[in-house]
């Protein structure tokens, strides 16, 4: 099982729309203070400006906590993954067996379906054998 969530699709998120389709990560920096910050949004949560825009990331990034779930069906990992760019998001572990999901483990993006049509990022471990 996963837990599987993108955000709503509104005019200020299409572009994250589009991009997850097509297999590439966005985050938003602040045109303001500098600050990168996901989830999409339309201000900045740190200084609240609109000023805004979307930046490509990488996809690769680290774990920086994370917790398995064995309790209600099958298995899964959630984390919260920081960015090389900076943000840090929470997603799902997916294609990794348990034992190799580490705090401070590379990891790399991969996207699956929502139940809400837009391919939602979820990450893999860097080097991990196949689960």
């Amino acid at each position: 099982m996963e837990v599987v969530a993108s955000p709503f699709v509104v005019p200020e998120t299409e572009a994250w729309a589009e991009a997850a389709r097509a297999g590439i990560l966005l985050f938003k920096r602040c045109l303001d203070c500098g600050e990168p910050h996901y989830y999409p949004r339309p201000f900045c949560p740190f200084c609240f400006s609109e000023h805004t825009e979307f930046v490509a990331a990488s996809g690769t990034g680290s774990i920086y906590s994370y917790s398995i779930t064995r309790v209600g069906g099958e298995p899964y990992a959630i984390a919260y993954v920081t960015l090389d760019e900076g943000p840090t998001l929470m997603t799902n572990i997916v294609e990794t067996p348990f034992e190799s999901i580490k705090i401070g483990a590379t990891v790399s993006v991969v996207f699956r379906e929502s139940p809400l049509g837009i391919p939602a990022p979820m990450f893999r471990v860097d080097g991990a054998p196949p689960a």
